[in-house]
């Protein structure tokens, strides 16, 4: 489906940044740091006072320590820039209730019940919902197989609507694990194999994401 078509005389107002960056260590483990950020374009009037354009108004750094089974044995967070200094950033060691939970196994739901609401910050827990597809996107082609080729059935089959376990995608680059349609109408609804020319590209494990403002193009088209 197309993007609405945009306005030309449209203003930058606001923009919100979500980086994640995903580091292997020498040790085995794996570091991922994201962070979340928003500017504006024009002052911006406070109760702590006046955020000066192009100021953050959020500066928030999420950091976790995960090993090859995408469990997290250490995590922890920090604030440079709040609208609320002092308290924004008063929620101590709060994020490191992240250790112990596995990033595909219940993760949001652990993160909720550990951080949601005033038990966290909800930036920085908003943010954290963002790890398990990054870090996976990290690992994929090095710690977890993306080609299909081991002997347990890749996770990301029936995960999405282009790799339904009975769909054409995985009948191409998965017929290993490829599930016969439920019934002909299912089937008709498939396209042919023949449709699907390349292989996807993995995607990077440094990734940037604006919201709230006018993308990059880069943005536009990851």
């Amino acid at each position: 489906m197309p993007l609405p078509r945009s306005e030309a005389t449209r203003q930058l107002r606001h923009c919100r940044r979500i980086e994640v960056q995903v580091y292997a260590r020498a040790d085995g483990l794996w570091e991922a740091d994201a962070r979340l950020s928003d500017v504006k374009t024009r002052d911006a009037a406070l109760p702590s006072g006046t955020r000066r354009a192009g100021d953050a108004i959020h500066d928030m750094l999420l950091r976790v320590i995960v090993d090859r089974e995408l469990t997290i044995v250490a995590s922890g967070a920090e604030s440079p820039a709040v609208p609320y200094p002092g308290a924004c950033d008063a929620h101590g060691d709060a994020y490191g209730r992240l250790a112990g939970l596995n990033l595909l196994r219940g993760f949001r739901r652990g993160l909720r019940e550990r951080l949601g609401g005033v038990l966290g910050c909800t930036h920085l827990t908003e943010l954290a919902q963002v790890l398990p597809t990054a870090i996976v996107q990290a690992f994929a082609g090095e710690v977890i197989d993306a080609r299909g080729q081991a002997d347990t059935r890749p996770f990301q089959i029936d995960r999405c609507h282009a790799l339904r376990a009975d769909g054409a995608t995985v009948r191409t680059y998965y017929p290993r694990w490829h599930q016969a349609p439920a019934s002909a109408g299912a089937a008709s609804m498939l396209a042919p194999a023949s449709a699907l020319s390349a292989v996807p590209a993995a995607a990077p494990a440094c990734a940037t994401v604006a919201t709230h403002g006018r993308p990059s193009p880069a943005e536009e088209n990851r």
